[in-house]
């Protein structure tokens, strides 16, 4: 359904795109107390996708919160977007979601019926990853936002980080890049319907199928590509496993809209916040600016990027192509001398 309110002109911001920036965030955390637990595997120390507790030698806790204010204006949409994106970081993790609270801030006067769809999309979405919603909690807000508090599961020995990645390894990746550029301009209906269409399927494809091949190989570290962008979160990668990057940016799967609109600088806030914090990290000097934009992009629920062993990369690739939208062969990690760790090429 479409909304008699158009949500997205009630949020400043989009998805993503309001995340606080890498940067920012590490300052605001930066001298916070961190109490030790020998069975807290995975804290806010690590800037890692969620957090894991080990419960037994057979099963690990795999917690994480994720809400933002609308990207799309029909509320079904919006709610559907916004729990893939949550649940997102439970399988980058490796692990599997089993069970969500509902974040609800919605105005006063928001149409009950909108209301509902928007939690009528988060429920279809979580039940479809075989979770289940349990409950929430919901407060009155001028500027709508919906999001989930995830909890899964996992074997200890088996979760994957975004510390892991080792000299040799592959990186592959799961869906184009792009969305925020093309959620940008259509706030300000600049983007073509094809390509809001295409934006709209991929923010509300799960990285369950992605999930579900990965684990059965060998791959050493996995993060999701969400609001600090491919290069963000890639830079965190590399930082967390002490390599450097050499990204072959001719492999990346730009979405050809998102990347027209970017050479005529229609670009999110989002994507000055991600180079201001990445960039002193990144030799791009070859690459086209407008590419580099998008590499910087915010995306929402976007793809999984995985370092995998060199062993097995061709044959994760294979079980992927079928199954995600994008599968893409992208980089590879190198030992970390000196100077910037990511190299694009």
């Amino acid at each position: 359904m479409e909304s008699e309110v158009k949500l997205t002109k009630l949020a400043s911001c989009a998805g993503c795109g309001a995340k606080v920036g890498a940067g920012v965030l590490a300052q605001l955390l930066e001298g916070l107390p961190v109490h030790r637990d020998e069975n807290l595997l995975v804290g806010f120390d690590k800037s890692d996708d969620a957090s894991v507790y080990r419960i037994s030698e057979e099963l690990a806790l795999v917690q994480t919160v994720d809400f933002f204010p609308p990207i799309a204006d029909d509320p079904y949409l919006f709610g559907q977007i916004a729990a893939t994106n949550a649940l997102s970081d439970v399988y980058a993790m490796g692990g599997e979601p089993k069970l969500a609270l509902n974040l609800l801030c919605v105005p006063e006067k928001m149409p009950k019926d909108a209301v509902h769809q928007l939690l009528r999309g988060g429920y279809e979405k979580v039940y479809e990853a075989g979770a289940i919603i349990t409950g929430g909690h919901s407060i009155l807000d001028p500027e709508p936002k919906y999001g989930l508090a995830v909890t899964g599961f996992v074997h200890p020995d088996k979760m994957l980080t975004n510390s892991g990645a080792k000299p040799g390894d592959v990186l592959l990746l799961t869906k184009p890049l792009g969305i925020g550029i093309l959620t940008t301009a259509a706030k300000a209906d600049l983007c073509p319907a094809d390509a809001l269409s295409l934006a709209h399927r991929l923010m509300t494809t799960l990285n369950k199928s992605a999930r579900d091949q990965m684990v059965q190989y060998n791959v050493h570290a996995c993060t999701d590509v969400t609001g600090f962008g491919f290069l963000g979160h890639l830079l965190e990668m590399a930082q967390g496993s002490d390599v450097s990057v050499t990204v072959d940016t001719a492999a990346l799967d730009l979405i050809p809209a998102a990347l027209e609109l970017a050479e005529m600088g229609i670009l999110p806030e989002g994507m000055y916040r991600n180079r201001k914090f990445a960039e002193c990290a990144v030799d791009g000097s070859s690459v086209p600016l407008a590419v580099q934009d998008m590499l910087y992009d915010p995306q929402t629920a976007g793809g999984l990027l995985m370092a995998v062993d060199p062993a097995d990369a061709d044959a994760l690739l294979a079980a992927l192509q079928p199954v995600v939208p994008s599968a893409q062969r992208v980089g590879v990690v190198s030992a970390y001398q000196d100077g910037p760790r990511i190299k694009l090429i």
